[in-house]
């Protein structure tokens, strides 16, 4: 469980002195998203100011907003490049990052900068690709980072713990963005043994 760091009481007139990164990681369908906008609202309610971004390639729900898999929603910002949010969070507290892995390697200074101008930054993505390798920037961002919580999703195979995001669709794009029509989530002997079957087909 997660245990949201200590901010002192912080408000208007009184914000946290020092920032920080926090990474929440793991395969699709694991509620990466959900426990995002759990913090993010709570900081709402906390009255600091909170900005949201997503990359913009992300329409599958919404346009604008972040959107979980149970339909949780928050607004946010559709940005194309990493360094547009270090001009759009100036005047922010806190900042929330979705589908941190699609942006491009500028985002780890982003956020650096952003952590060390005393900004709260809040990430979720998946950490790992179709392939069960490391995704985009996320190795950095979760090295870096002060917290790093890693979420679990239902293997659909057999029901155990999964932590990877099986392709079920034919394609070796690395980004395909997609629900359950085209992933599914393993646990690692499922996620081989679908690896294992594609390998033959081909």
């Amino acid at each position: 469980m997660f245990i949201e760091p200590n901010l002192n009481g912080a408000t208007e007139e009184k914000k946290p002195i020092n920032g920080w990164i926090e990474v929440i990681c793991g395969s699709m369908f694991s509620g990466k998203t959900e426990e995002l906008i759990r913090r993010l609202k709570r900081a709402k309610l906390a009255k600091q100011h909170v900005e949201i971004f997503k990359p913009g390639i992300d329409k599958r729900y919404h346009e604008e907003n972040i959107v979980s898999h149970n339909n949780n929603a928050i607004r946010s910002t559709p940005v194309d490049f990493a360094g547009d949010i270090l001009l759009l969070a100036l005047d922010s507290d806190v900042v929330g990052i979705d589908e941190a892995q699609f942006f491009d390697d500028g985002i780890v200074d982003v956020v650096e900068k952003l952590a060390r101008s005393g900004k709260r930054v809040i990430l979720a993505g998946l950490d790992m690709d179709f392939k069960g390798r490391p995704f985009g920037p996320m190795p950095q961002l979760m090295a870096m980072a002060e917290f790093v919580t890693k979420v679990h999703a239902v293997c659909m195979q057999c029901g155990g713990v999964a932590n990877f995001s099986y392709r079920s669709v034919a394609s070796d794009e690395k980004v395909l963005l997609g629900e359950t029509d085209s992933y599914e989530a393993r646990c690692r002997t499922c996620f081989n043994d679908g690896m294992k079957s594609k390998e033959k087909k081909e």
